[in-house]
């Protein structure tokens, strides 16, 4: 849970607060626990929901977007990269992203959930995450792609 915090807040310190607030929190709910998903799933949320209201409390904008432009985006099972591509390369260009885009294409590619659990964690419709993780990828396409052209980023 630590590691699912540091890699949302990028500083030791505040990923330890983090994880333990989230402890304390799901001790405190563990009523509320009804088994519908394993217990690391439910408290993984719990760290991840904690680590975002830390990021907003520091006046870190999660900047919504116009439902309307990406309404009609489909489902995104098309995106790829190429195999020479390493796991770190990926997450340093993930890094690198807008933060807009970067929380949404962290949630869907490293941590696996789906636009629904996404919009939740954001506080946005599915619609906005669909178009968030979309637009993210393609600049994450575009960011591999220099790399793998020379170009670097």
């Amino acid at each position: 849970m630590y590691y699912v915090a540091l890699r949302f807040l990028k500083d030791p310190f505040e990923a330890e607060e983090a994880m333990q607030e989230s402890f304390i929190k799901a001790f405190a709910k563990l009523h509320q626990f009804t088994g519908d998903v394993t217990f690391g799933a439910w408290l993984k949320r719990i760290v991840i929901n904690k680590s975002i209201d830390m990021l907003k409390a520091k006046k870190m904008n999660m900047v919504a977007i116009n439902e309307q432009v990406m309404a009609t985006v489909e489902d995104q099972n098309d995106w790829s990269v190429e195999d020479s591509v390493t796991v770190d390369e990926v997450r340093k260009a993930i890094e690198e992203l807008p933060e807009k885009y970067r929380y949404a294409v962290m949630l869907f590619l490293i941590e696996g959930y789906d636009h629904n659990e996404i919009s939740e964690i954001l506080d946005i419709t599915p619609v906005s995450s669909r178009t968030l993780v979309h637009r993210g990828k393609k600049q994450l396409q575009d960011k591999l792609k220099h790399l793998r052209d020379g170009t670097g980023y």
